[in-house]
């Protein structure tokens, strides 16, 4: 096989050097499956790992990009054949692993996932990580007793790409949705997706009472810090709270009070470590019963592989709403 462009990311001298630049097959981790790689996406982690911002790899140099889908090129997993249409996402990518920012990529075979009947390779990571944590957060509600009808539930981090599509799926499975932002401009772009309110960030007044008034049934929560606090004294009796994100930040300054007088629950939502078999039936559902009404107001850009370079920086501002596709090869 010739030589294939890919995105890498070095560290020299304590800093990180990352771009476009010529691998072989040779060049990336091992693994059983061999995959073209038509698209990937843009998560806030690939942001932080291409520039540095956050401690995202465990090793130098690797290949950025969580997610990746495209065709098998090769296998020694009987379970795959050249031309089946798969999906890799989280798993370790861009962490431990090379990853989907490269025309070619080389997984273990127990990571790489069929493609849903349903999706496509383009629609798929129009989902991505991000689709996957939503939806993986929605799954984790509902067998813990979360139920439409409940009463509404908070999602933070709206404009963002989990927040976006779990509004989608959240309004599609009959649930009323409370969209939590901090851009007044991104009132249509949330309704349009579902939500029935739009809160205001600025306009929360937290509280510092151990339990406040109870607004909410259940919250998706991408922001961490004052956020969920605020989150665990408004969520009323047996709610769920699932915990994806800290964009605001790690801390988490509560009581007990709401978990033993509410009972409401915290649910740690670890996408890319989840095991194969719910990995497999979330993906499923997400062709199904949770697949996003709205994904083309979702996708806000699709961007060439050349683009990558300068895509980041937006994701560190904030200023990024919806979700960014890449085009690695050709479809």
């Amino acid at each position: 096989m010739q030589s294939f462009e890919g995105f890498r990311i070095h560290e020299e001298n304590g800093k990180i050097r990352a771009g476009i630049e010529r691998l072989s097959i040779d060049d990336l981790a091992p693994g059983e499956v061999v995959i073209r790689v038509q698209y990937s996406d843009i998560n806030y982690k690939d942001a932080l790992a291409a520039t540095g911002a956050g401690k995202i790899l465990r090793r130098y140099p690797l290949v950025g990009g969580i997610d990746l889908a495209g065709v098998v090129e090769s296998s020694a997993d009987a379970r795959y054949a050249p031309g089946d249409a798969v999906l890799v996402t989280g798993c370790g990518l861009s962490e431990t692993h090379d990853g989907g920012y490269a025309a070619y990529a080389r997984v273990p075979g127990d990571w790489v996932i069929p493609m849903p009947s349903g999706l496509d390779a383009f629609h798929a990571m129009a989902l991505g990580t991000a689709g996957f944590t939503a939806a993986l957060a929605i799954h984790r509600m509902e067998h813990n007793g979360q139920k439409p009808g409940g009463g509404p539930i908070a999602v933070t981090g709206a404009t963002g790409g989990v927040g976006s599509i779990a509004i989608d799926m959240l309004a599609a499975r009959g649930y009323e949705v409370v969209a939590v932002s901090g851009k007044p401009e991104a009132g249509d772009y949330l309704r349009a997706l579902g939500a029935s309110k739009v809160l205001m960030r600025d306009s929360i007044s937290y509280g510092s009472r151990p339990l406040e008034a109870a607004r909410f049934a259940g919250a998706i929560d991408n922001v961490g810090g004052a956020m969920l606090a605020w989150l665990t004294r408004t969520v009323d009796l047996w709610g769920n709270i699932a915990s994806i994100g800290l964009a605001g930040s790690p801390k988490l300054e509560t009581t007990v009070m709401p978990f033993i007088l509410r009972g409401v629950n915290l649910l740690g939502i670890n996408s890319s470590a989840t095991l194969r078999g719910p990995r497999l039936e979330v993906w499923q559902r997400i062709a199904g019963d949770l697949r996003p009404r709205h994904l083309d107001r979702i996708v806000t850009r699709t961007i060439p592989f050349a683009g990558l370079p300068g895509a980041f920086d937006a994701y560190l501002q904030g200023s990024v709403t919806g979700r960014t596709v890449v085009r690695i090869g050709a479809a």
